[in-house]
């Protein structure tokens, strides 16, 4: 919201204190009240003669590429005191000729000129120069020149009116040394959208009076201008419309009204669609003026049908969806209700008769049409944050008084006005508990002095037990005062919070971590050690990514839960795994140069439950109890906690120390097993098939026979279908499945020497590696330390289907020196348990 500082002023009552008060105060005092200042911006600076001028003669030069025209402008009265004036044989106007390449202005227009020896925003100096073949000697200005807005399409032309004439100082005219204030307005601030809600709010942190602009005399709505009929009261609690006639169409938009809007951001167009516009940044109240002798018939505000079509204003056709509100005439929709008018009804050069609208609409609704249609709006976005259901009537009698005294128009008696919009609930609330949340003592009176200022009826009594309690009635504007919590908020933040004791609170004495969180630290410290970089992907998939992966229709990782207002609306789905978060941006990643990716994320999925009870309506006015607490769990999805990996490229770079090593399945195993190691549980690999992994290249991973997840290659079409780089492996595991091991076994050093010994196994195609490994390790009993697989090697030499699995064992005593027979009776154990189990047979 960009509001100037002369227009809020002019709302406050300012004591002597305050009558010099400037911007910058001006935004520390909305700081204090919890409003963010995003920038303050002093208009200008402009230095030098900068006039206003008036366009005596224009001549179009030819022979240009673009339109350049020299003209002749007048800049106030000859001096005729001057030796000059007395030498010149013509009197009247003084002049001046300036190039100008804009054409949006004619002979007879005001304008504004820069003389030479002026300064502009952007240190730009005016002088003499020539150019195109003549002298110009000066420059007319736009808007954007003159530092009042971002408007560069043509110069600013100045209505005609009594008080502006050639020669008069154009910064004062123009207010050049005003401030602009912009604030960024979080949604339960919606009153703030307007100059009346934001000063207001300003007469609070100054603790000044307040001049409310809607504080008009209202005429009753005695008869009905136009015929209105609410076929949706759930869409619009409310719906005024009054009608103005006789308004001249060529009549211009005051200069004060133009110049609000400019600062404002919002493009002049008409003086009818100016005011409606003008009014909305005074009261917050959007509105839309009809040309009436455009509409047909009567008014109805309803859903739109299906296959509906509606040309708004800016000249697009929409299909309208059944979901959209629409107010139709006789020959249908007219206007997409609180986004934008339509093009048919809407008000031209030539209209006369002006049908103004202030409505109040469903704010949810609003914003599901804005976001189907790609279509923002001011007036959308005030909706969409809760318009004062009061205002319509308000709006709509100053919009048309404000027609009746600048286009001559003639108001029409009457007011349709249908629709009864609820007013808050009072709140009742302890006269204490503020000074108990902030931990402070406040001065008597302070509470209700508070609450009347944001604009409540206060009234002050007792509760049973003889505890006083302040009853507050919220205004209109007010709708997000619903409980003591928020009439809390309002006290402590118009008091201020720096009146907050800063206290630290004493923490209770506690354990620390739970053995999962410790866990949980352990596992991600252990994987960024080994290389892998830690990522925090978006929560949400969409349905599409379950194709790619190849999911069969049944697959349990298909049943997600729905978001009911999506961040983005293809992702409107929980995940149900960490792979496509992960994928997601590992694209994301290489798409920006990167091609070697080790990447992790340690986070919660959700698994809804099939036969899961709906969710229970829990009340917020206290502590739920055990049993509304259990039906909650009950009716809550599955959220355990997974890690997952996903890798690309070169696990080992190749530099002069080698050619490098490309990632691929076995390393993502690896990861599983450093996991497994720093949580305390022994992992077990063993060969699988599931999508979205190679079923050749894919490993189930186990710990004490249950399968805890999966690791391998990603299958080619899963690495076309999402742009992954070739070769792409993944890892994923169910952190919470894993037993918790807190007292973990002190490591025992055998201070003696290991015996190495080498053994190579042939063992038919069939059988898995990593059964034969169980086996040895089992079958080489307490002597055997570590044993570990560094060679497959298959062909003629071990015959057809078969392989040679060879192995490094090493062997070591706790409490002696081993000898070779000992660990070479060892070592034939743990062939013997290999032959007997798996056929296995020592290579020759």
């Amino acid at each position: 919201m960009r509001i100037p500082v002369s227009w809020l002023v002019q709302q406050l009552e300012l004591t002597e204190d305050h009558r010099g008060i400037t911007a910058t105060e001006i935004a520390e005092a909305f700081i204090r009240v919890g409003l963010e200042v995003e920038e303050v911006s002093p208009l200008g600076p402009v230095s030098g003669p900068v006039v206003v001028g008036r366009v005596a003669q224009i001549e179009e030069l030819t022979g240009f590429k673009k339109p350049i025209r020299f003209c002749t402008v007048e800049i106030g009265e000859s001096d005729n005191d001057s030796a000059d004036a007395a030498d010149s044989a013509a009197e009247g106007p003084e002049t001046t000729q300036i190039v100008c390449g804009a054409t949006n202005f004619v002979e007879g227009d005001l304008v504004v000129v820069a003389l030479p020896g002026a300064v502009l925003p952007g240190d730009f100096t005016i002088s003499e120069r020539k150019t195109y073949g003549r002298v110009s000697r000066g420059m007319i200005c736009s808007a954007a020149e003159l530092g009042l807005g971002d408007d560069h399409a043509g110069i600013l032309v100045l209505p005609v009116e009594d008080d502006i004439a050639p020669g008069d100082d154009a910064a004062d005219l123009l207010g050049l040394t005003d401030t602009v204030i912009e604030l960024s307005l979080t949604p339960d601030r919606g009153y703030c959208l307007s100059m009346r809600g934001l000063a207001r709010e300003l007469a609070c942190a100054l603790d000044v009076g307040f001049i409310d602009p809607a504080a008009i005399e209202v005429p009753a709505a005695d008869a009905a201008s136009v015929p209105v009929t609410l076929a949706d009261p759930t869409a619009c609690s409310r719906f005024a419309v009054r009608r103005v006639t006789g308004v001249d169409p060529t009549a211009p938009t005051p200069w004060h009204i133009r110049r609000t809007l400019m600062l404002a951001g919002i493009r002049s167009i008409s003086l009818a669609v100016d005011i409606t516009n003008f009014v909305m940044l005074e009261l917050g109240q959007p509105m839309h003026a009809f040309d009436t002798a455009r509409v047909r018939g009567g008014l109805t505000v309803r859903r739109a049908r299906a296959g509906e079509k509606l040309t708004t204003l800016d000249d697009a056709e929409r299909a309208l969806d059944p979901d959209d509100v629409v107010i139709t005439d006789d020959s249908g929709p007219i206007s997409l209700a609180g986004v934008m008018g339509g093009a048919s009804t809407e008000v031209r050069s030539d209209s006369t008769d002006i049908l103004l609208e202030a409505a109040i609409w469903d704010p949810a609704t609003i914003a599901r049409a804005v976001r189907r249609h790609k279509l923002p709006s001011e007036a959308a976005r005030r909706y969409e944050r809760v318009v004062d259901p009061a205002l319509p009537p308000v709006a709509l009698e100053r919009a048309a008084r404000l027609l009746r005294e600048y286009g001559e128009g003639s108001i029409q008696p009457g007011r349709t006005d249908v629709g009864t919009p609820t007013a808050p609930d009072p709140v009742v609330m302890a006269m204490d508990l503020p000074d108990r949340v902030a931990g402070a003592r406040y001065a008597r009176g302070v509470t209700a002095a508070r609450l009347q200022q944001i604009g409540c009826r206060v009234e002050v009594g007792a509760a049973e037990d003889g505890t006083p309690v302040v009853t507050a009635y919220p205004p209109s504007w007010r709708g997000d005062l619903g409980q003591p919590a928020d009439l809390v908020e309002e006290v402590l933040r118009l008091q201020g919070y720096e009146t907050i004791p800063l206290e630290l609170p004493t923490a209770p004495a506690g354990t620390g971590l739970t053995a999962a969180q410790r866990r949980r630290r352990r596992v991600s410290r252990t994987l960024a050690e080994h290389g892998y970089v830690e990522v925090l992907p978006f929560p949400f998939v969409s349905a599409g990514v379950w194709d790619a992966f190849g999911l069969s229709a049944d697959d349990v990782r298909r049943r997600t839960l729905p978001v009911r207002n999506p961040l983005e609306a293809e992702r409107d789905q929980l995940a149900t795994t960490l792979l496509p978060g992960l994928l997601d941006i590992l694209v994301r990643n290489g798409s920006r140069g990167a091609r070697d990716l080790a990447l992790f994320h340690i986070g919660q999925v959700v698994l809804p439950r099939a036969d899961a009870p709906p969710v229970p309506d829990v009340p917020v006015t206290g502590r739920p109890d055990d049993e509304q607490l259990a039906r909650l769990a009950a009716a809550l999805p599955a959220q355990p906690v997974h890690v997952a990996v996903v890798l690309a490229g070169n696990r080992q770079r190749p530099g002069w120390w080698g050619a490098g090593e490309q990632a691929g399945w076995a390393d993502a195993v690896q990861a599983a097993r450093v996991v497994a190691e720093a949580a305390g549980v022994e992992l077990t690999v063993s060969a699988d098939a599931l999508a979205p992994w190679h079923p050749g290249r894919c490993a189930r991973l186990s710990v004490g026979g249950f399968p805890v997840g999966h690791a391998g290659e990603l299958h080619p079409n899963v690495v076309e279908a999402l742009g992954l780089p070739k070769r792409t492996c993944a890892m994923e595991l169910d952190l919470d499945l894993l037993p918790l091991r807190e007292l973990r076994p002190v490591p025992k050093v055998s201070p003696y020497p290991p015996v190495l010994l080498d053994v190579a196994l042939v063992v038919p195609d069939e059988v898995p590696a990593a059964e034969v490994t169980d086996t040895l390790r089992d079958g080489g009993g307490e002597l055997l330390e570590e044993l570990s697989l560094f060679d497959v090697f298959t062909g003629a030499q071990v015959g057809e289907g078969k392989r040679s699995l060879a192995y490094s064992l090493r062997f070591r005593a706790p409490d002696r020196t081993l000898t070779v027979e000992e660990a070479t009776a060892a070592r034939d154990a743990a062939v013997s348990a290999a032959a007997e189990q798996h056929g296995a047979a020592l290579r020759g």
